[in-house]
């Protein structure tokens, strides 16, 4: 098992991808603790794992948007199993396909506050206990907004840039100290068990020398 003793967090993980990157983590071995904006979705989703026979599953409600929901995510982590060793920011609200000069709502602050902001508290707060047990993982789950500016509204693509920036930073300032930090685009991907695969791949020890990338998980669509 390529994840056996490690603790992980995964937040929008009662979403399509979400939930398989759960999954797949439970059968590598990993504690998961699960984080999402639904708690009825997140029990649903504990007793459906739990019942499959996929392994018990720690829950946790939350806007990652909010600072306090944020921090208590990692803080829940911690409290359940001690450490963690491995944290997938997932989550991040929709956008609407709008130019600068056709905004009239809040949306750039809440792409911003969902897909910036929040991995930005999260990972701040789970940094210093990865430093403390000698290294951790993080990866952060983009979108095909950071490939250019033509794939998505301009909100989500800046907010997707501003992740992308965050993930090179962390990487870049980390490196030394055990810490990897990597970034997946995914575009045009059919099958959210891909991604899953993707995540695996960026969280485990199969990756050890990959630092500060972005990973175009598109099935060549992003090449077009």
């Amino acid at each position: 098992m390529k994840l056996q003793g490690k603790v992980a967090l995964v937040t929008g993980a009662s979403s399509a991808i979400g939930q398989e990157i759960v999954r797949l983590f439970l059968q590598e071995g990993a504690q998961v603790v699960a984080a999402d904006h639904f708690p009825v979705s997140l029990a649903l989703l504990a007793r459906a794992f739990e019942e499959a026979g996929h392994g018990a599953l720690t829950t946790v409600a939350g806007d990652v948007s909010k600072r306090a929901d944020a921090e208590n995510m990692v803080y829940t982590a911690l409290c359940a199993y001690g450490r963690l060793d491995i944290v997938v920011n997932n989550a991040g609200p929709t956008d609407e396909p709008l130019r600068p000069g056709d905004l009239n709502s809040p949306l750039p602050r809440e792409a911003m506050e969902g897909h910036a902001d929040g991995p930005m508290c999260i990972c701040r707060k789970a940094i210093g206990p990865m430093l403390a047990q000698g290294g951790g993982v993080i990866v952060n789950v983009a979108s095909s907004g950071d490939l250019s500016g033509s794939r998505a509204g301009v909100s989500y693509t800046a907010a997707s840039h501003g992740l992308i920036g965050l993930t090179r930073s962390i990487a870049l300032g980390y490196a030394a100290k055990g810490i990897r930090c990597n970034a997946i685009s995914p575009s045009g991907v059919r099958q959210p068990e891909e991604m899953a695969q993707t995540a695996l791949f960026l969280a485990s020890d199969d990756s050890a020398t990959v630092n500060g990338k972005m990973v175009v998980a598109s099935a060549a669509w992003a090449a077009v």
